[in-house]
């Protein structure tokens, strides 16, 4: 009993277009001669592609769905036309004297002609080296200034193999840099794959990003913090002088705009943050003064807050 060429290809009569194409492919690569060693499996792919021929001619396909198996004989008949060829094999079969396996192509030619360089030339031609990948982490200090770094990748067969990276100023944690050429390599002639380097932005102490911006806390002494002061800081570009208003309370938090990661466009900006520190030894004459100034003052933080 001939096969049902819908249940060969694994679709609904109602299939469309492409949902039988998608369904050739998938078999065609699964049952190819080429790809799959188990018995059978070139019968397989025969069937499938013979499928594939009636199903994704629209006249073969109608005329099928009418007359069924036999439709070429009755097809013709109608049309006073002897039946056509049917299809054979070319080339050695698998275990043959050529070595090589068998494959197919159809005598009645039309629309069923396959186009195998489409179908399987990423599994056999030339084929794209896969993409390496790896991380490099950076300091904040080191991803605002951006450079040349140094990056060292173990080898599957021993050694390193050093690559230098460029990283851009301003760099934010899990941006990527591709290195064209060094993954991979390709197959046949196709090309080498990239190594994707993902950039990795090391927690600081010191500093906190927050997008473009760089939030940092300002320690400042009372006496600043009360008379106002201009005081000099290390940030992550280098140093910077912010000026702290008289009357800052710890939480202040002050501007420096446009000193913050760079970015195209519009850099970001640094807040500082007051934080007013105490001594925690104090001398005679300190003390002194300190009791002086509490004695003096009518100021309640109690009361203000």
């Amino acid at each position: 009993m001939a096969k049902d060429l819908y249940e060969t290809l694994g679709v609904s009569k109602s299939a469309d277009a492409k949902q039988i194409h998608t369904a050739y492919r998938k078999l065609a690569r699964k049952y190819h001669p080429d790809v799959n060693k188990d018995a059978g499996a070139a019968d397989t792919f025969k069937d499938v592609a013979a499928a594939y021929e009636v199903l994704s001619d629209p006249e073969k396909r109608a005329q099928y769905d009418r007359f069924g198996p036999d439709f070429r004989q009755y097809a013709n008949a109608r049309q006073g036309q002897p039946p056509p060829r049917t299809r054979r094999r070319t080339g050695a079969s698998a275990g043959g004297p050529g070595g090589g396996y068998t494959t197919w192509t159809t005598t009645s030619g039309g629309a069923g002609g396959v186009n195998w360089e489409d179908l399987f030339g990423d599994a056999f031609g030339p084929a794209r080296g896969s993409n390496l990948t790896a991380e490099l982490t950076l300091s904040l200090e080191e991803a605002f200034r951006g450079g040349r770094r140094t990056i060292q990748l173990a080898e599957p067969g021993g050694g390193t193999t050093s690559y230098e990276v460029d990283i851009p100023p301003g760099a934010v944690d899990g941006q990527q840099i591709r290195i064209g050429g060094a993954g991979g390599a390709g197959r046949g002639n196709g090309l080498s794959g990239d190594l994707v380097i993902t950039l990795r932005i090391r927690p600081s102490q010191r500093y906190r990003l927050s997008g473009a911006d760089i939030e940092m806390d300002l320690p400042v002494s009372p006496w600043e913090a009360a008379l106002g002061a201009e005081v000099r800081v290390t940030a992550p570009g280098g140093p910077v002088t912010i000026t702290v208003p008289a009357g800052s309370s710890s939480g202040r938090r002050l501007r420096l705009r446009g000193q913050g990661m760079p970015r195209p466009g519009r850099p970001g900006d640094i807040y500082a943050r007051v934080k007013i520190m105490v001594p925690t030894t104090l001398s005679d004459r300190e003390r002194e003064l300190f009791e002086q100034l509490r004695n003096a003052s009518t100021f309640d933080p109690r009361m203000s807050s």
